[in-house]
């Protein structure tokens, strides 16, 4: 009878999730319907309209679209060349010692800090920073917001970087070893590829949090609604303009925020399937 009643539970429990995400994809598609109506779908996805003046109306969301993606790959590649020496560290070449514990303490806490935080941090210290080594005329645009996040998704990409790369069998490496391989080509030939996928998925994830990330960049973006023509100039992204204007918006205003919702949605859920494809791929080359 316990069994029975479990598994029931367990099945009600696998059936509640994707009928959550069904219901926000349902509630956001017919939300947005008014927009898609109104500039056509592909219209309004390549527009960089953004018109908010009364019976002149006319929304697109190529600009918002283009500042999530720069920021977010902008992050990721500086975000790279931290994480992956910072996963080494504490999970190879110090495993198990003081120091690492010390380190990965410090990664978990950096990954706990408060978006708002990190955001306030960027916009009193880093904003000067930047205009004073001239990087950015204002302080504020799309390098300093994905230079920020960059520093935000580094524990995330490190900490499961690390946790992969712990659970590479030492018999392999101390196989390695014994036939005369150094450590820089153990990591090479053993560790990347038998960790390889799992390090790939951190990434994934890293993307997944910057792609949604709202209150730091909209501190530090500049908040215009035009398209990124430099890194140092300032724009919006997907997240940004919704939590800008979503408080004041009705009408038409309102379907096409929500629309701009649901192209993050789809967005992120792509990147994310493409990134379970190739993570399938290396582990069966």
């Amino acid at each position: 009878m316990q069994d029975k009643l479990f598994k029931v539970l367990l099945i009600l429990s696998a059936i509640v999730i994707p009928v959550i995400g069904g219901g926000i994809i349902y509630s956001l598609t017919v939300d947005a319907s008014g927009a898609f109506e109104e500039f056509g779908f592909w219209h309004f996805i390549f527009s960089d309209d953004w018109v908010t003046t009364a019976g002149k109306e006319s929304y697109g969301a190529l600009p918002f679209i283009t500042g999530t993606l720069l920021t977010t790959a902008l992050a990721l590649l500086m975000c790279i060349p931290f994480s992956l020496p910072v996963a080494l560290f504490t999970g190879e070449y110090f495993r198990g010692k003081k120091i690492a514990a010390v380190l990965g303490t410090v990664i978990d806490l950096l990954a706990g800090i408060p978006s708002i935080i990190y955001g306030l941090w960027g916009f009193y210290v880093l904003r000067t920073v930047f205009m004073h080594l001239n990087l950015s005329p204002q302080g504020s645009g799309i390098l300093t917001a994905a230079f920020v996040l960059a520093i935000m998704i580094v524990p995330y990409a490190a900490s499961l970087s690390a946790e992969f790369i712990k659970m590479v069998p030492s018999d392999l490496k101390e196989g390695a070893y014994a036939m005369g391989a150094t450590r820089a080509e153990v990591i090479k030939r053993v560790i990347f590829p038998m960790a390889g996928s799992g390090i790939f998925s951190a990434y994934i994830l890293a993307i997944g949090r910057a792609l949604g990330e709202t209150m730091t960049v909209t501190m530090l973006i500049g908040n215009t609604n035009q398209m990124p023509d430099t890194l140092r100039t300032t724009g919006n992204t997907m997240a940004s303009i919704i939590a800008n204007q979503f408080g004041e918006a009705d009408g038409l205003k309102l379907s096409s925020l929500i629309a701009i919702g649901l192209l993050l949605f789809l967005i992120t859920a792509i990147i994310n399937i493409i990134g379970k494809i190739l993570i399938r791929r290396a582990r069966h080359v």
